[in-house]
């Protein structure tokens, strides 16, 4: 692929931290990207080309798209779709089409209908980050991530295997599912739990009393299990329109656990209700602490520090000196669900593991997720 034609609609995120793997891997490839709006600048694609990540923007697909091998649909679902019928128009024989949209049922059903299941891959790098656009993609981002691919049934095999070793190329984990089923599993692994989260949130915001008693003492497993809640809304709005099947069919199942667990607590069942945890603790335990999945983990060192003067500042001090960088810091008030007072953020699992090293040799005393499931 060293001298290949890359094209891009849509240059955010991950349009962009795929770019950026491509350039560092086929220096010598060609990478140009969609403007779609020829009157107006776009700053993403203008910082990509000054930066050398991109070799050219236009603003139409006849000049250059035909000359694609691989193009990455990018951009929203929905806007993805409608652009389905002019690309058909203009890409060659052998280009591989794909896109990074983490629904996948739709987006097959507009690529059958305009007849170019022979081109189509569908994509779901399952990586991401509460920031967006193209000036916060990293070559790190998609590393040891799973990356979805939804081949159709009339892909050929030699298109496949192509995007199986770019995947793997880029340092991401290739997985081939059916649309179906992966639709299926987002929706069970992610896109309901986003729903749970934000109803559990929205139920203590709007049954708090005056006080805000509830908004003052929620912390530690409260805080965790809702953290997804901070999710764009916009994002989550077009997932659960674009996956409306798999998500209530998933939203009906859990109801009836918790309808069964309603009738248990009434009943004072206790078999049932110890069941109830046991069964989920086990296959939670068994879940790999490494984050690969749909909803990333966060990397949170607690730590036990004297409540005194500026410890706060002796320990950011320590820390920065040996150039680890803090994502976020505070004060863990409600210890039942975690431990140590102090709880520090982190970047990724690296900066986690450094700082543990460094506190440690300062006689400091941590907990992190490696001791435990906080």
């Amino acid at each position: 692929m060293t001298q290949h034609t890359f094209g891009f609609i849509g240059f955010g995120l991950i349009g962009g931290s795929i770019a950026r793997n491509l350039r560092s891997l086929y220096p010598n490839a060609t990478l140009l990207a969609y403007n779609y709006n020829p009157q107006k600048t776009n700053p993403n694609l203008l910082l990509a080309q000054n930066e050398g990540t991109l070799n050219r923007i236009v603003t139409t697909f006849e000049d250059g798209f035909s000359d694609c091998d691989i193009i990455f649909l990018c951009a929203p679902v929905l806007r993805n779709i409608s652009y389905l019928p002019a690309l058909k128009k203009v890409i060659k024989a052998d280009c591989i089409l794909t896109d990074v949209g983490s629904v996948k049922g739709n987006i097959h059903r507009a690529i059958t209908e305009q007849n170019m299941e022979r081109n189509f891959i569908g994509g779901h790098p399952m990586a991401g980050s509460e920031k967006t656009g193209y000036q916060n993609s990293t070559i790190q981002l998609l590393e040891n991530a799973f990356y979805v691919l939804t081949p159709t049934a009339k892909t050929p095999e030699f298109m496949i295997n192509t995007m199986k070793k770019l995947v793997t190329d880029i340092g991401a984990i290739p997985i081939v599912l059916q649309p179906e089923n992966h639709d299926d599993i987002v929706a069970a692994i992610s896109h309901v739990p986003h729903i749970i989260a934000a109803s559990l949130v929205n139920m203590v915001r709007e049954h708090d009393d005056a006080k805000e008693h509830m908004h003052a003492l929620a912390a530690g497993g409260f805080k965790d299990i809702t953290r997804i809640a901070s999710s764009s809304p916009v994002m989550w709005e077009n997932i659960c329109l674009t996956n409306s099947d798999s998500i209530t069919r998933f939203i009906d199942l859990y109801i009836q656990y918790m309808t069964d667990m309603k009738t248990a607590i009434e009943q004072k069942d206790g078999t049932f209700i110890t069941q109830f945890f046991e069964n989920s603790k086990q296959y939670r335990d068994s879940i790999p602490t490494k984050p690969m999945g749909a909803i990333t983990s966060t990397h949170d060192l607690h730590i036990d520090v004297m409540d005194k003067k500026g410890e706060i500042a002796i320990i950011a001090t320590i820390l920065a000196s040996h150039d680890v960088s803090l994502k976020n810091i505070g004060i863990s008030h409600n210890r039942e669900d975690s431990s140590g007072v102090l709880c520090i953020e982190f970047y990724d699992e690296t900066s986690l593991l450094k700082a543990e090293e460094v506190l440690h040799s300062y006689n400091y005393v941590t907990y992190s997720s490696h001791d435990k499931q906080l």
